[in-house]
């Protein structure tokens, strides 16, 4: 499958056209036609995407690197074919420096395992945000349990915007690692990432960010961002579930002790000792998730060609009507209103719990998510045990945010709030 294939169909005429390519969205949900305000969760496929993946298991199936065979050296082709791609979107130095995961939870728990832990000692600390999806929480209390260290959390705003004189006060000589997420899953708060490197590399402090919910509508450049570690999953960018990467340092990966053992990440092995494999294979055990991989590759060929600048004024304006239009709920209360904030709009509505709000909606064939959102700190922190969140792919449109509030306003008179 050549790369035009992978071409949205039609930019001409805007972003809005491009919901022509995602077949799911064409369809009827409880007799309604479907709504899909769920990206941050998981995105819908476009169907280049699903066609450079189908067409990958009818052609190419096979094991990367090892084989010989015709099959096997398209796949490996193929395969790297989409690490590259990687490096170049990330602007990263080189290949070497992009492990495939199966998302950013692996990928984090790589670094904490594999970087973090033979570093930390009792007294040491590591340091993330309030803001934290439970994927950059987690492992960083079990990696501080395991050698002593002491977890620290960067306060927020009532706004939901990192307080980073808070976050600069609480580095010091003791702050051994950093970890913060670029865009926030429950917020849809962008973080300074640059201003907290730059603060970082003045002490030598590494820095992991948890790039998920930026992918899809940022460009991130590794370099420019300054930070020494990067993960992110596809499944959030219009690619399949179950495959990610890591961004790292080559030095850094270097030094680094697999996480992992099996094949592919060998040299050589002997009962008495075994010869790990280069950068970057030595952090990727087992058989790959090699279709993954070329619709993640395809899934960054589609946005390139859609166009990252447009497609970010796209969802900005409508991030804005869908703020504007949800004021128009009685009782409904934003969560989450820093200033530059993308893609999600989590909101309550005094006495209606978010799940009853999400269910009526489905009903009308719109989906949204409920619940924690995996960030159980920010509920905590703004004092309400969920939120109903909206969030945003490339191919909403001002129709669905109408649905939306419409939806909200039949849910405010089915349970007696009008």
């Amino acid at each position: 499958m050549n790369d035009a294939a992978i071409m949205p169909s039609d930019t001409s005429s805007g972003i809005d056209a491009l919901r022509e390519d995602f077949p799911v969205l064409y369809q009827e949900v409880n007799g309604k036609p479907l709504v899909y305000l769920d990206s941050a969760a998981s995105s819908q496929r476009p169907r280049q995407v699903i066609d450079a993946v189908a067409d990958f298991e009818r052609r190419d199936h096979a094991n990367v690197h090892r084989g010989v065979h015709i099959l096997s050296q398209r796949a490996t082709e193929r395969y790297e074919g989409a690490r590259e791609k990687i490096r170049a979107h990330l602007n990263a130095t080189s290949t070497r420096e992009i492990v495939f995961t199966r998302g950013t939870t692996e990928a984090i728990n790589l670094v904490a395992q594999s970087y973090a832990r033979p570093l930390l000692n009792p007294g040491d600390e590591v340091l993330i945000t309030y803001m934290e999806h439970h994927s950059n929480i987690v492992p960083w209390q079990q990696v501080c349990e395991q050698t002593g260290a002491t977890l620290k959390v960067a306060p927020i705003t009532e706004s939901g915007a990192l307080d980073v004189d808070g976050m600069a006060a609480l580095i010091s000589d003791n702050t051994k690692f950093i970890g913060m997420v670029y865009v926030s899953n429950a917020l849809g708060t962008v973080n300074p990432v640059k201003r907290i490197t730059a603060l970082a590399r003045e002490r030598g402090i590494p820095v992991l960010v948890d790039g998920a919910q930026a992918m899809p509508h940022l460009t991130p450049d590794v370099a420019d961002l300054g930070c020494d570690f990067f993960a992110f999953s596809g499944h959030k960018m219009y690619a399949p579930t179950g495959i990610g990467a890591l961004w790292g340092r080559e030095a850094l990966l270097e030094a680094m002790p697999p996480w992992q053992g099996g094949g592919d990440m060998i040299l050589a092995v002997r009962f008495d000792r075994t010869v790990y494999n280069e950068l970057p294979y030595k952090f990727e055990a087992g058989t790959p998730n090699i279709s993954g991989a070329v619709g993640l590759g395809a899934a960054l060929d589609y946005l390139n060609a859609a166009g990252l600048d447009a497609i970010a004024q796209h969802e900005a304006a409508l991030l804005d009507y869908a703020h504007t239009r949800l004021q128009e709920v009685d009782d409904l209360r934003i969560v989450g209103t820093a200033p530059g904030k993308v893609s999600v709009a989590s909101f309550v509505i005094e006495g209606i719990h978010p799940h009853d709000i999400g269910t009526i909606l489905d009903t009308e064939g719109v989906a949204i998510r409920t619940g924690h959102h995996c960030a159980q700190p920010v509920m905590e922190f703004f004092g309400v045990p969920a939120t109903a969140r909206a969030s945003l792919g490339l191919y909403n449109n001002r129709d669905d945010i109408d649905r939306l509030v419409d939806s909200l306003q039949k849910a405010r008179r089915l349970l007696g709030r009008d």
